[in-house]
């Protein structure tokens, strides 16, 4: 865990320290989950019902899973305004992304009152918050001896929790790093560098090392019934990805997908509490690392979707990389290493695939861009950085992030015997952003998210009239209008597939019976509204038109005086009603 008594640079005032109970936090280091309860209690009791927290499920450890809706209830109810959807920490080791989270959280109800912007935002719009999908795998990562798991602790694929031979990932020397175990060995594939010996290079091809000693490289950690000779390192001992477990494109051929989808409580209850907030217009999941955008699909290549979508990724991906930094990347055409081999089962994939919404991962922090002022290969994952690149982050850290490299120092192995661990500080510099620029990093991102809330559609009822055709009848009309920047089924892909429901109206009286209408029903379906994104489409010269608007009328009897009430619903573009007397 960061020591949060190392010296952490200068906030943001917008972000300033939040004193709340024994915690003074800045988003300058990753809590504890008894601490992030804490601290969303608090921001709760602070929010003057601007915040609300609510349980939606438990982790596989039975720890509660928390969810924060944040919006302004003078304006209406959370679920009548159109919504935009966060979380994080799906995955154990990247703690990052649940510090953008608490600062979301944080921009959204310090800025109300204060910031035109956010103020706007939570009067019309509702924010969800899931700052940690993953307790129970973060809290092993941060611990005092940390273990680190690709996602769920839940053993698999074998349940009984037995240890099989080879490598288990884990801090063995007490200091509170998991970092490199190097051994001597003249069939080892890495020399230390001559520049900096804290950085390894690789052997060449030829096998030509001018006499250097050659060593074999391990992450630190126990071996299993170590056989004295070989080694097995398997990619994740624990199993479970929890980002391969949605039901979009899942997979058993996909590593760690689980026994089937939504087989893993953490994820079963995401999805049913999204699937329960059908006013969903956006979906961000937060991760690291690569200082990116990534949005779908991971499946599909780009031609294999409506052209108007990756026109919308593109605008909303404009305004992302002018705010944070982060480019876009589809990960199919850019970060899929071999198209034979997919990473289906993810939860940007779902979201688009099954909710029509516009959707993001968010891979936080690029330590090579900071250091070098290049970006990351897209590959990065899965062919590293270039020994160039290394050797520029070791020196970056020590001036930026102390401790990030750490020289090799001898220890007896319990199974290895004399081995030596130092390098690299993977989660803290590499994975995850150092404790002095995470503010700084993550704050900008909120900003992303309260943009994109602000392009989801919005129901206005922009005409209501009654005209009077005598002998008590009336003709009553209504006018409505999607006001937000997308339509009203967000996507191509949604109308397409038929994914939303249309605009719903009703005409009632004041005691809120149906209306008494003639020739028709008093409730009504009238389709679908674009929004404005379609009036920036089609070239010059422009002529706009009024497919963000409708009109319906209803005849009905009634006498001078009295009142009707119409609702207009939709899923996701809200709730929004008005009255109306006759005469």
């Amino acid at each position: 865990m960061t020591n949060p008594s190392a010296e952490h640079g200068r906030r943001p005032d917008r972000l300033g320290p939040l004193a709340f109970g024994r915690v003074d936090y800045g988003f300058d280091r990753f809590l504890r989950y008894d601490e992030m309860v804490e601290w969303l209690r608090a921001a709760e009791s602070r929010s003057n019902g601007l915040l609300s927290l609510e349980v939606y499920g438990q982790s596989h450890l039975g720890r509660d899973l928390l969810l924060a809706t944040v919006s302004d209830p003078a304006t209406g109810a959370p679920a009548d305004k159109p919504a935009h959807w966060v979380d994080a920490n799906i995955h154990a080791v990247e703690v990052t992304g649940g510090v953008a989270a608490l600062a979301l959280i944080d921009r959204l109800i310090s800025g109300f009152g204060e910031d035109a912007t956010v103020t706007e935002a939570l009067r019309t719009r509702t924010f969800y918050i899931a700052p940690r999908v993953n307790p129970d795998g973060v809290e092993d990562a941060l611990a005092d001896h940390p273990r680190f798991h690709r996602s769920s602790v839940r053993p698999w694929p074998w349940t009984d929790g037995h240890r099989w031979p080879g490598l288990a990932p884990e801090d063995i020397d007490g200091d509170g790093v998991i970092r490199t175990m190097r051994i001597a060995d003249p069939d080892g594939a890495w020399v230390e560098h001559p520049d900096d010996p804290r950085v390894m290079a690789p052997v060449p091809a030829d096998g030509v090392v001018d006499g250097r000693q050659r060593y074999r490289l391990l992450c630190e950690g126990t071996i299993e019934n170590y056989d004295g000779f070989t080694i097995d390192t398997p990619r994740d001992p624990a199993g479970l990805d929890l980002n391969r477990n949605f039901p979009a494109g899942w997979s058993t051929s996909v590593l760690g997908s689980g026994d089937h989808p939504l087989s893993e409580p953490e994820i079963d209850s995401l999805v049913r509490a999204i699937r329960a907030r059908p006013n969903i217009c956006g979906y961000n999941a937060f991760h690291t690392s690569g200082g990116v955008l990534l949005r779908p699909s991971s499946t599909r290549p780009d031609g294999d979707l409506p052209a108007g979508d990756l026109w919308t990724w593109r605008r909303l991906a404009e305004r992302g990389t002018e705010l944070t930094g982060y480019r876009c990347h589809s990960v199919f055409e850019d970060f899929t290493w071999d198209r034979r081999h997919l990473m289906s089962g993810a939860a940007d994939d779902w979201a688009y695939d099954h909710l029509g919404v516009f959707s993001w991962t968010t891979e936080f922090w690029d330590v090579i861009h900071h250091a070098t002022g290049e970006r990351a290969s897209t590959h990065i994952w899965f062919e590293g950085p270039t020994v160039e690149q290394e050797l520029a982050v070791a020196r970056w850290s020590d001036q930026h992030a102390p401790g990030g490299y750490a020289p090799w120092r001898p220890f007896d192995h319990p199974q290895l015997g004399r081995v030596e661990i130092g390098g690299a500080d993977d989660f803290h510099l590499w994975t995850n952003t150092p404790s002095a620029m995470l503010a700084a990093e993550v704050h900008p991102h909120a900003d992303f998210a309260i943009h994109q809330a602000l392009a989801s559609p919005r129901l206005e009822i922009a005409l209501l009239e009654a005209i009077g055709l005598g002998d008590d009848l009336w003709r009553v009309r209504l006018g409505v209008s999607n006001t937000g920047w997308l339509p009203t089924e967000i996507s191509a892909h949604a109308r397409r597939e038929r994914l939303v429901l249309p605009i719903r109206a009703a005409l009632r009286n004041a005691d809120g019976g149906a209306a008494g209408t003639i020739g028709g029903q008093a409730t009504v379906q009238l389709g679908q509204l674009s929004g404005r994104a379609a009036m920036n489409l089609g070239g010059r010269p422009m002529s706009d038109g009024t497919p963000d608007r409708l009109i319906h009328e209803w005849t009905v009897r009634g006498s001078i005086g009295a009142e009707l009430a119409v609702e207009v619903s939709h899923q996701r573009a809200g709730r929004v009603t008005a009255r109306i007397e006759l005469g």
